[in-house]
């Protein structure tokens, strides 16, 4: 249980680095972990940040830009309406213009990284 808290932290501290108005992918965060085929894990741990209000859970979504965690948050439409509050269009749970509004940990966290 251990080894999972620590990879969950390690999924939170990526996740709180989003910018605002950007969203990324539970693959995208698992690939910059090392741990490429575990976006599930990466899932499970977003599942367990409800009662983190520094974790913005609302900015990761599925690799096709669905909200497949918004059950997850309050209210029907919660996790739309946090998108939609920081300029994200989002129709039928399918963010529009992904590609505009994603943000790559593994391209924006590894340039810091190197600086």
């Amino acid at each position: 249980m251990a080894q999972n808290d620590n990879f969950f932290q390690k999924v939170y501290d990526v996740v709180r680095q989003i910018p605002f108005g950007r969203v990324t992918s539970y693959g995208a965060i698992a690939k910059y972990l090392g741990a490429a085929r575990s976006a599930r894990m990466v899932g499970w741990a977003m599942n367990g940040s409800g009662n983190m209000e520094d974790v913005p859970a609302h900015r990761v979504v599925n690799k096709a830009g669905l909200l497949t965690g918004k059950h997850h948050f309050d209210g029907t439409n919660l996790m739309q309406q946090l998108l939609e509050s920081e300029g994200i269009e989002v129709v039928d749970n399918q963010i529009i213009n992904l590609e505009k509004h994603f943000w790559d940990p593994w391209k924006e966290l590894r340039a810091e990284d190197e600086l």
